[in-house]
């Protein structure tokens, strides 16, 4: 009894291995499945008579755009003889490329199950020009592959990283042949299917996409932010999701600005990147107050507030600016704005003393200045010395300076 035991249990492992192994295979050729497909309606199947002694070349259907592996089989075939099985119906059981070169099995699989005693050399090109020169002079200098011993049959797969013969620019393949039988002409059955890349079916490659990264560059918006790469990113993702490339270019030029200024405002909002704009724009406005730049920081300042990102040091800064550009109104209301959104920001308090110094409202500028004095406006920046510096700052900037004194000796 024990033993029947230790044989059922067994048995159960045995068939649970088994059961595990077939759903890891069926669950990856369904998810492989999904990144693209064996191309059977534009597949090549031609039958060609070489004569003997002779070259010949002869072109591939059309690839399809985003086609990133090809799988070809040559085979040569006597008189009267037929394939057995065409290389379309075989690939039906391989989900991706990946499945075509797993070692020597893969290739017999893809081998023709017949083929005659013939056999003939054969040289691939990426363009006609090479492969009318190899029919003319037999050279395969210019060939991207070449297969040098003669065969009977052969069976390949080439991709986009691994073979020269396949690129994104290309959509024809020649095969040149060249008969070794002295006396009879030969026919040489040629299969071409192709995979496509589903993403890349979509006519979005790296030239295309590099295309809208520069135009975007040049947008206003991009032109706003330090760095613009996760704003034209963003972009070029929602016109890749939209269109087609083809589909895309055929818009007039209006609809492409549309497209732009859409998506463009749609990118703006996400918050990450709005995020990084905003930060941008007061690091630039910061480096120009600094430089003393005022009227180039105010704009960039305003971009902050006018879309309503503005913190109260946003106000401030602002603020600073125009009174420095002498715009003591403007200065007044955005910093009564700053004011209202955090009434404990002391730098906000402080350019609002100075407004209301410098447009002559000397009792309205000294409560302020006496209310804060022992205070700091930062956290290593005491009210007064941040006072007396802003003081020599209007000086050289011309502003009104009768009260400046008078303030400073309050301090005292």
């Amino acid at each position: 009894m024990k033993s029947v035991a230790i044989k059922a249990s067994s048995q159960k492992s045995t068939f649970k291995k088994i059961f595990l192994s077939l759903f890891i295979v069926v669950s990856y050729n369904v998810f492989a499945q999904k990144d693209g497909y064996w191309d059977k309606e534009r597949a090549t199947t031609k039958e060609i008579m070489v004569p003997a002694r002779d070259r010949i070349s002869i072109a591939t259907e059309d690839l399809p755009v985003g086609t990133t592996e090809i799988v070809y089989r040559i085979t040569l075939l006597d008189k009267n003889q037929e394939m057995a099985n065409s290389l379309v119906s075989l690939l039906k059981a391989i989900p991706d490329p990946s499945g075509v070169s797993q070692g020597s099995a893969g290739a017999v699989f893809l081998m023709s199950k017949i083929s005659g005693d013939d056999q003939c050399t054969y040289s691939i090109f990426t363009s006609n020009e090479n492969a009318k020169k190899y029919v003319s002079d037999g050279k395969i200098t210019n060939a991207c592959y070449s297969q040098a011993e003669p065969v009977s049959k052969d069976a390949k797969r080439l991709s986009v990283n691994k073979s020269s013969c396949l690129k994104e620019n290309i959509s024809t393949i020649w095969f040149g042949f060249e008969s070794k039988n002295w006396i009879l002409s030969q026919k040489v059955v040629l299969e071409v299917v192709p995979w496509v890349d589903t993403k890349l079916n979509r006519g979005w490659n790296q030239d295309n996409k590099n295309e809208i990264i520069s135009l975007c560059k040049t947008s206003t918006m991009a032109q706003k932010m330090a760095n613009s790469d996760d704003f034209c990113v963003c972009i070029l993702n929602k016109i890749m999701k939209q269109y087609r490339y083809d589909e895309f270019q055929k818009l007039l030029a209006v609809e492409k600005t549309k497209v732009y200024k859409d998506f463009g405002n749609s990118c703006y909002k996400d918050a990450d990147i709005s995020k990084n704009v905003f930060n941008d724009l007061r690091k630039q406005a910061s480096s120009l107050i600094k430089t003393q730049k005022y009227n180039e920081a105010i704009p960039k300042l305003n971009t902050i507030v006018n879309e309503g990102k503005a913190t109260a040091l946003d106000y401030s800064s602002l603020g600073y600016c125009y009174i420095l550009t002498k715009q003591y109104a403007k200065a007044l209301k955005v910093l009564q704005d700053g004011e209202k959104l955090d009434d404990t920001e002391l730098m906000v308090k402080l350019n609002l003393a100075h407004v209301y110094l410098v447009s002559n409202d000397y009792s309205a500028a000294k409560t302020i200045y006496k209310k804060y004095q022992t205070q700091n406006v930062t956290d290593s920046l005491s009210w007064i010395e941040k006072t007396k510096l802003d003081f020599q700052t209007f000086e050289k900037a011309g502003l009104p300076s009768k009260d400046f004194e008078k303030i400073l000796k309050l301090y005292n």
